[in-house]
């Protein structure tokens, strides 16, 4: 086993193993984070539903915050061309 060492710390096989270790910790911190913050999520649209709001409405009403007011406007425009041409 090739072990060196260099400002990283230990070096397996070419590998910065300190290095490795903490991008791979920090991403797994992450992961539990974004697992936390879904449940979290879950919660409000659980009481969203339970104060009588639609939650799909919600979801979309979130989709189109995020989106720019043209782009929004744009997909309006196309949507009641749409319509009217189904007659819907």
């Amino acid at each position: 086993m090739d072990m060196n060492h260099n400002e990283e710390g230990t070096v397996t096989g070419g590998i910065a193993v300190d290095r490795l270790r903490s991008i791979i910790e920090r991403v797994e911190r992450l992961e539990e984070e974004r697992k936390a913050l879904g449940a979290d999520i879950r919660d409000i649209f659980t009481e969203a539903k339970s104060a009588g709001f639609d939650v799909k409405v919600v979801k979309q009403i979130i989709k189109l915050r995020k989106q720019e007011p043209a782009e929004v406007e744009e997909q309006e425009t196309l949507l009641d061309i749409y319509r009217r041409a189904l007659g819907m």
